[in-house]
């Protein structure tokens, strides 16, 4: 009798268990669709090609840690816009440094006047 009477209870203990552990497993397994951490909202062009736009819609499709840094846009004293994104780097750290690091990469490469320094808009 107490066989049966522990059975249950260690059944339904275990059951209890699992309610609460599945929702963290499931939402762990991938951040793809999320907009993650937006620090600010980036200025995007309204050209779909224009790769920017193409860096930001692969961050927040992309399905592990990511970030998306830009140049802050001004209208009066900007002309450019450059950015950098990471997808799918082994940290959230590490995502943000890369994508840091290729923003800073656009700015000395192409030498333009722009709003500000390399910022991480986004990252997740």
């Amino acid at each position: 009798m107490n066989v049966k009477y522990c059975r249950k209870s260690a059944i339904s203990i275990l059951a209890g268990l699992l309610i609460f552990v599945a929702p963290g497993v499931g939402a762990a397994a991938s951040l793809a669709g999320s907009k993650g951490e937006v620090r600010f909202w980036p200025e995007l062009p309204k050209n779909p090609k224009d790769p920017c736009t193409k860096a930001y819609n692969a961050y927040v499709a992309a399905s592990g840690h990511s970030a998306y840094a830009t140049t802050p846009y001004m209208r009066v004293t900007s002309l450019y816009m450059i950015c950098g994104s990471r997808v799918n780097a082994p940290s959230q750290k590490a995502a943000e440094d890369a994508a840091l690091k290729s923003c800073q990469a656009g700015r000395s490469k192409w030498k333009v006047t722009t709003g500000g320094a390399c910022e991480i808009a986004a990252s997740k």
